[in-house]
């Protein structure tokens, strides 16, 4: 999805009956978020003009999520409402990353070589699982691999080049 805003998570439930969300988060420290002056909020699938920005008003980080509460969002059937709803901010607003640290949608689209530097494709996706990431690369001829994003099998990603270096045969 071509936005200048990153998808952070989905919510999936409203949480008591004073409008607040719950949501489950694709990154690794949805502390901050709360924090931020808006997100936008959209569905899968719709275009960026669709969404729409709201405000957080209050945060808490609970093990299974992040629970929020939202601008105009008054009571348990607002929130409800919302469920499906996909939770992005402005790219400017989020932190920078780390040293091996990657907003899933910069890796979108990059190409995927392995050491013998033939290409396997490109990243069409990523699936959280409870093991860990898992990169979708789609082949030109349509085809599709999983492969792990943990170190092992994901040996460089540089972003700048638009290219991920994986220990991966073509024949796998």
């Amino acid at each position: 999805m071509d936005r200048a805003f990153i998808v952070l998570g989905k919510i999936v439930g409203a949480y008591g009956v004073q409008g607040w969300v719950r949501v489950h988060p694709f990154a690794d420290d949805p502390s901050s978020w709360g924090r931020m002056k808006a997100w936008q909020l959209g569905r899968e699938g719709e275009p960026p003009e669709s969404w729409r920005e709201v405000a957080p008003v209050r945060s808490k980080l609970q093990s299974d999520g992040l629970l929020v509460q939202l601008e105009g969002v008054a009571d348990r059937s607002a929130a409800e409402a919302l469920k499906g709803s996909l939770v992005g901010a402005a790219r400017e607003a989020l932190p920078a990353t780390g040293k091996d640290e990657y907003y899933w949608a910069d890796l979108i689209g990059l190409d995927v070589v392995n050491g013998r530097d033939e290409r396997l494709g490109a990243v069409k996706e990523l699936i959280e699982s409870a093991a860990s990431d898992v990169l979708v690369v789609a082949a030109d001829d349509g085809t599709e691999r999983l492969l792990p994003f943990v170190s092992a099998v994901v040996l460089d990603v540089d972003v700048a080049a638009k290219r991920i270096r994986v220990e991966w045969e073509a024949d796998w």
